[in-house]
């Protein structure tokens, strides 16, 4: 069932005013009120012994059309000359590139910004190699040795910034926390800010900037300067839904960024319209494809909050409305041949 934005809109309204009880963020009651309202998702218990300050220091990503930040040259992908299906997932268009499925972990730290580039990228670089090169470039080697181009490091950057700089000097290669794969795997470890666990609890602490250290880490063959990836071109996409699916559809995933409100980190299942509660921050994802669920367009998104998060670490976002800002903020490009 499609709820149209503009009664959403009043519901959230309503939310924030007298006229209904507010709900503290992450609280038994704020799910519950979410699936009374039987709209398009469902909610749930994603974070256990945490508080909204470690949620909005994930949500790491400048909004660049709010902050009038200049941003990439807008590039145009012609759509109205292309047949799109109905349906698209990244996954199934391009089996043998592993890495347009995986979900990683940006830990306590905002470098959402550094993620959705360094994913979207080793994703492109597979597609574009047609499944000879696969990947896993460095979120580290972004986040740390990207300097005010791409923002503040853990306290924030701009999505813009991190696909202009892979043109301009490149990106090595590194996997997951503690992986030893790549040349700079990330060092930030993972918490357990979602369920009760084996991981250390997410109170915020160690999510601090890296040092930009320009060598790989001891044991991986080729040095830094050799392991570089570089993009020959970056760009904003359109704010328009065709033009984005036909950039999928062509070139792969993209990096999308949007307004976060307190009810998404409860996120479960479903086609997620904002609902109730305040603004939280902006959030970087990767967009991987579209569909319609029960006449609901949609955005099939990976987040980086690992997989117990949400739908395994996936979610689906209202399509073809710019809900929350979604195809405001959206920027991809090319990697070199």
């Amino acid at each position: 069932m499609w709820i149209p934005v503009a009664l959403l809109c009043f519901l959230a309204s309503l939310a924030s005013s007298r006229n209904v009880p507010a709900f503290a963020p992450l609280s038994k009651e704020m799910v519950n009120y979410i699936n009374k309202l039987n709209t398009t998702w469902k909610a749930g218990h994603n974070f256990a012994e945490t508080d909204m300050k470690h949620v909005q220091k994930m949500c790491g990503t400048i909004i660049e059309h709010k902050h009038k930040h200049k941003k990439l040259p807008v590039r145009y992908t012609f759509s109205d000359r292309m047949v799109l299906p109905d349906q698209f997932d990244s996954r199934k268009a391009w089996p043998n590139c592993p890495t347009i499925g995986e979900v990683r972990d940006q830990g306590s730290c905002g470098s959402c910004w550094a993620f959705g580039a360094a994913e979207a990228i080793s994703d492109r670089t597979c597609v574009h190699s047609k499944g000879k090169v696969n990947v896993e470039i460095s979120a580290e080697d972004l986040l740390s040795c990207c300097g005010s181009e791409c923002g503040a490091g853990c306290n924030g950057g701009y999505p813009s910034g991190a696909w202009k700089y892979w043109t301009e000097t490149g990106l090595v290669s590194g996997g997951l926390y503690d992986s030893h794969i790549g040349c700079r795997p990330y060092t930030i470890p993972p918490c357990e800010h979602h369920v009760n666990g084996s991981r250390p609890s997410c109170k915020g602490e160690h999510g601090d900037t890296p040092e930009c250290v320009k060598k790989c880490e001891p044991g991986y063959g080729p040095d830094y300067s050799s392991d570089k990836h570089l993009g020959v071109d970056a760009y904003s996409v359109d704010n328009d839904q065709q033009e984005i699916m036909a950039e999928i559809y062509k070139n792969g995933p993209v990096e999308g960024a949007f307004t976060v409100y307190e009810d998404f980190p409860n996120y479960k299942s479903g086609v997620y319209q904002h609902t109730t509660g305040e603004e939280v921050g902006g959030h970087a994802i990767k967009v991987i494809g579209w569909g319609v669920e029960s006449g609901t367009p949609y955005w099939l998104c990976v987040n980086s909050w690992n997989t117990d998060w949400g739908d395994n670490g996936y979610f689906k976002i209202l399509r073809g409305q710019d809900h929350c800002g979604i195809e405001s903020d959206i920027v991809a490009g090319v990697p070199k041949e």
